[in-house]
């Protein structure tokens, strides 16, 4: 079955060809649409074509931990390690991180409060906002949302722009198959709402993120949606990665939750009137984000696996970012600059 989610995996790649010739062909105006839209603070510096010039690393997805308290079935950052950098050797490389032009920052995991109750984390975001206030970085943070206290919020929530908590259904039977629980607790979309609510509370926009798999793809989201009014909903297509969710060793089968890109579109056609909507399937996701690992080491997923670069801590950044596989272009395709900090949007979009 693993092998079969594969093979259809990498047929569709093959069947995209053509289209992504396409797009790439319109990437100058795609680039230039996007900039009229960004946040005027962000600067895009693109390297120039036909050098071997690395990217700026102006977006950075930190997996600081993998350790996470769910065992969701397609997760593909698995717990292989429990490994944490020292709090002052993280603020190092983050100082390197900006000096190199990152200018947003998204803290993830696993789970990322599963450290100190978010301590750790917190920290290092307020590092970012206080010493390195001169980079203008915007905050993020992906989390599952359980172990997430007001009492965090009240401390850290102000140096926040962006919270995304990942709900994956609205149903508790569903999310017990994924395996979005912590034991027996199956309260994880009580916890969503409540997690809005402090939100709104401490202007932290609020975001949600769905993986659409098999036991979902038939679900309807859009009442809740509405109801929870996220500035935006990100939709991925579940995504299978060699050693992590699929293949030898790997710490986790995902087969069995792989869904085609023609049920993914089915998904987003039944969605397609909710208005926070931003769909991201394989293509658009693989190699698009600049994903950053616990040693500090960005991960090339490229050959369908993450392959580490040498840390950053230990070759600077301009170099590890060599080893990175980010591909630039598609990142900017898939709208991956928008509205960062929460400064830019409306209270209406801030307040519960």
């Amino acid at each position: 079955m693993a092998c079969s989610a594969v093979v259809n995996l990498q047929l569709s790649k093959m069947m995209r060809t053509a289209w992504d010739a396409v797009r790439r062909a319109l990437a100058s105006v795609v680039e230039a649409l996007i900039g009229a839209v960004a946040a005027p603070s962000v600067t895009w510096n693109r390297m120039t074509a036909g050098t071997d010039e690395p990217a700026v690393p102006l977006s950075v997805n930190y997996h600081f931990t993998r350790q996470c308290n769910y065992s969701c079935g397609f997760c593909f950052h698995t717990a292989k390690t429990s490994f944490v950098l020292p709090l002052d050797v993280a603020k190092r490389g983050l100082t390197m991180l900006a000096e190199a032009g990152m200018k947003k920052l998204n803290f993830s995991g696993g789970e990322p409060f599963i450290r100190d109750g978010g301590r750790f984390m917190g920290e290092l975001i307020k590092y970012c906002k206080t010493e390195l206030s001169w980079a203008d970085i915007s905050i993020s943070i992906v989390s599952n949302g359980s172990l997430i206290q007001e009492k965090w919020m009240k401390q850290y929530g102000e140096h926040v722009d962006i919270l995304a908590v990942s709900c994956d259904s609205f149903n508790a039977d569903t999310n017990r198959t994924i395996g979005r629980r912590q034991g027996a607790r199956t309260d994880h979309v009580a916890k969503l709402y409540k997690v809005r609510e402090w939100c709104g509370q401490h202007k932290i926009a609020f975001k949600i993120n769905t993986v659409v798999n098999t036991y979902n793809v038939n679900e309807m989201f859009a009442e809740h949606i509405e109801r929870l009014r996220p500035v935006r909903w990100k939709v991925f297509q579940c995504l299978l990665l060699e050693g992590e969710n699929a293949g030898e060793g790997a710490l986790r089968d995902a087969a069995r939750f792989y869904v085609t890109d023609e049920q993914f579109d089915g998904f987003l056609r039944r969605h397609a009137g909710v208005r926070m909507l931003v769909p991201e399937n394989n293509d658009a996701m693989r190699d698009s984000y600049l994903i950053l690992d616990e040693y500090m080491r960005f991960l090339n997923c490229r050959n369908g696996k993450k392959e580490p670069s040498a840390s950053l801590l230990d070759v600077g950044v301009k170099d590890a970012l060599r080893g990175s596989g980010f591909d630039e272009q598609a990142f900017l395709e898939r709208g991956g600059v928008y509205m960062w900090s929460k400064q830019q949007l409306s209270n209406a979009e801030l307040e519960w």
